[in-house]
């Protein structure tokens, strides 16, 4: 359906069929039988236990009778963009001329929706290859701003969740890890301009990002687990309904079971408030 020498860009063709751009270009990622039964293994065990290192991988993955080793581990890890939580190799790498920003979120009372936003990737699991699933969160209401998917780690896709994040509100922070995608001066630039304050996570502290890692853990074992997506288009189209049930409908106890949407939406108790 997408013409390539038609009148319209291929911008707004993905626009008006409502196809992220980062699918148009997806290519099935090449990676052995081996390598995948592997990154899937250990995608499980790091949702269970984030603080899971390379070591710990290691000895996880011998025990279930894969005869793998600490460096090829790490590569695995590293081409998923993960790491523990405790300080060591350092897997979501920045760029040295980029700016880091300091944490600005500890012991901030968070009372309200729009006071702090955070960014993450994931790792998603396909049939034949994988993706990376970029989500921005309002921390208050727990409610998804935007998200994209793309088969790479380039930071395109991540621009794009900002700016459509951007179009629903503005945060007074935005806090993201180190990683190259959000360090980047593209990236940065559009919250500069906008006035918003920058927070980044220290080296090896997923949890800095806590309720980001819990929505990831919902993602999977209520979505990506159960269904088993067998391509890009698939992982989208099952994405879209699961972000669309968890806003809207996905009653929340840490929100007096009221759902994101609701909680965004000013339908919260004055009292509710999170200390970090």
């Amino acid at each position: 359906m997408v013409n390539m020498e038609g009148p319209l860009s291929l911008q707004q063709q993905c626009k008006i069929l409502d196809l992220n751009r980062s699918s148009w270009y997806y290519q099935p990622v090449e990676v052995s039988c081996e390598d995948l039964i592997l990154m899937n293994l250990i995608d499980e065990q790091y949702t269970k236990a984030p603080f899971y290192g390379s070591r710990r991988m290691v000895a996880f993955l011998n025990h279930l009778k894969y005869s793998v080793n600490r460096k090829r581990v790490q590569r695995l890890m590293q081409q998923m963009g993960i790491q523990g939580i405790c300080p060591g190799p350092n897997t979501s790498r920045r760029r040295a001329d980029h700016a880091v920003y300091p944490y600005l979120l500890k012991g901030l009372l968070i009372e309200r929706p729009n006071q702090v936003w955070g960014v993450d990737i994931t790792y998603i699991r396909l049939l034949k290859g994988f993706a990376y699933l970029v989500a921005i969160l309002d921390w208050f209401s727990r409610y998804v701003l935007a998200w994209r998917l793309s088969n790479s780690l380039e930071t395109r896709f991540c621009i794009e969740a900002l700016e459509a994040a951007l179009e629903k509100g503005k945060p007074e922070i935005f806090n993201s890890d180190q990683g190259c995608q959000f360090t980047s001066l593209e990236f940065t630039g559009q919250l500069l301009k906008k006035e918003i304050a920058i927070s980044m996570d220290s080296r090896g502290r997923a949890f800095d990002n806590i309720f980001v890692e819990r929505l990831w853990r919902s993602v999977k074992y209520e979505e990506v687990y159960l269904k088993g997506y067998q391509t890009m288009t698939e992982a989208e189209k099952g994405l879209r309904n699961y972000f669309n049930f968890y806003n809207q409908e996905r009653f929340h106890q840490a929100l007096d079971y009221r759902t994101p949407q609701e909680v965004y939406g000013g339908k919260y108790s004055e009292n509710k408030k999170i200390r970090l």
